[in-house]
């Protein structure tokens, strides 16, 4: 793994202001290079890859199109970055219509399939209420296929998702109801029931929904899922963003799978605040390529916190780097308990100019030693708890990683500030780079992992 190559690029999303969406589209970036929509109102979130991992060895299968979901307006776009990397074109689209005839809406995660397929997780039926089920597309046309989930197996959420065919097993998480989550986070939508709280297990095979794992109130609103990447371990984490918590997912003896809680971020007793109690909000997580490390980040409370998982059901805090947040030590909130921290955290600075918002977005160099970060969760969420990052824009900041015994430390030579974009400021999500990356690449075997690397 330490053999990889350095990444000399990346791909980001940008967002524009929710105040701003009739005069200007949401674009990808590659920090030299912008490539704007040709709608607006989309909101690009997550991309993926038409190919990955997952097609090792099938020469006819190239990662030359980058797949943006767009979580608002429903369409996904399909961008060439082959013919030219560094300055991609769109190639073509699907238009809301197309998903809306699935039943389906409000796309989220992209995985290529072994078959050279595209599969996209969506979180809503076309009204935007609450519904969980994945498209297919063809991966030479571009065009949808069909439903993946048996007719009868759509759930009552829908999220993030990895499928391990060797274990014959796909899992997902869940969000919310679009019409929910896209007008802002509201304390009674969770009492409502909008809100979901557990992981949905299918057959591989039959694509039959087999399982429901309900995380309970330990478990509300899991996000990003990642199986280990050695396809033979049947185990995995999750991070549940409002409990703040990080389960462990496996499969048990009987074949049946379960989950448990291995981390726990206590929330902050706090004044000034929302609520009288402030949860960590775990937003992204990632595992390191040779599985032993776990990286996650607490939007609300501002740090990246870095796990050694060697003991998977045992993780131990080894890094751990603060970056803004709603704690810092003069901003309005006050914080009467906690019995992690004996102090709040200083905001942090960078080439003189105070970091915005708060980390959210993490993807991992394929050495290890780098982390990305971004600092923008979703426009409507970032509108109410960190408004500065509307008016002023989002961060790429880069973490230098101790991968021997663990350490994160903040690049004071890094920063791309989008809030100094042409056409005003953007909020800058996901990190993707040509090569793929920890939270993309799908290996079905323990061969064709070593050999990609």
């Amino acid at each position: 793994m330490t053999k990889a190559p350095r990444e000399k690029l990346v791909y980001l999303p940008c967002i524009v202001p929710p105040a701003e969406r009739n005069d200007k589209p949401d674009y990808l970036a590659t920090v030299i290079h912008r490539l704007k929509m040709p709608n607006k109102g989309d909101e690009l979130h997550h991309s993926g890859w038409n190919a990955c991992s997952s097609c090792f060895g099938d020469s006819s299968k190239v990662r030359n199109r980058l797949i943006l979901p767009a979580v608002n307006s429903s369409r996904i776009y399909v961008v060439d970055v082959g013919t030219d990397e560094r300055s991609p074109k769109l190639y073509t689209s699907i238009e809301p219509w197309q998903m809306f005839r699935q039943g389906l809406s409000a796309p989220h995660t992209t995985h290529c399939l072994g078959s050279g397929q595209i599969m996209i997780s969506c979180m809503g039926d076309p009204d935007g209420n609450a519904k969980g089920g994945f498209v297919l597309i063809d991966g030479q046309s571009f065009v949808i296929s069909g439903n993946w989930e048996d007719r009868e197996s759509s759930t009552s959420f829908g999220y993030d998702f990895w499928y391990q065919p060797f274990h014959n097993v796909l899992i997902s998480t869940e969000w919310g109801a679009p019409n929910a989550f896209r007008t802002g986070f509201n304390p009674e939508h969770v009492k409502q029931g909008l809100y979901g709280h557990s992981l949905n297990v299918y057959d591989w095979t039959t694509h039959k929904l087999i399982q429901n794992i309900d995380l309970g109130e330990e478990g509300m609103i899991p996000l990003e899922i990642r199986f280990l990447h050695n396809p033979t371990k049947a185990e995995g984490f999750v991070g549940c963003a409002l409990s703040s918590n990080i389960f462990r997912f496996f499969k048990k003896e009987n074949g049946k799978w379960g989950a448990e809680k291995v981390i726990d971020v206590p929330s902050k007793s706090v004044k000034n605040w929302t609520l009288p109690e402030m949860p960590g909000l775990i937003t992204d997580i990632l595992l390191s390529l040779d599985d032993r490390f776990l990286y996650f980040s607490n939007w609300l409370h501002g740090d990246i916190r870095q796990y050694d998982i060697t003991d998977t059901r045992n993780p131990k805090l080894v890094g751990q780097i603060f970056l803004g947040g709603s704690l810092v030590n003069d901003g309005p909130v006050k914080v009467t308990k906690d019995i992690e921290l004996k102090k709040q955290p200083d905001p942090a600075y960078i080439k003189g100019m105070r970091i915005p918002g708060s980390p959210q977005m993490i993807q991992l160099s394929l050495d290890g030693k780098r982390l990305y970060v971004t600092t923008s969760l979703f426009s409507s969420w970032d509108d109410q708890f960190y408004p500065d990052i509307i008016m002023k824009g989002s961060v790429l900041l880069q973490i230098d990683v101790d991968t021997d015994k663990g350490g994160l430390s903040l690049n004071e030579n890094f920063l791309v500030d989008f809030g100094k974009e042409p056409d005003g400021a953007v909020m800058a999500h996901e990190v993707r780079y040509p090569g793929g990356d920890c939270s993309s690449d799908i290996w079905l075997t323990n061969t064709a992992g070593m050999n990609k690397l």
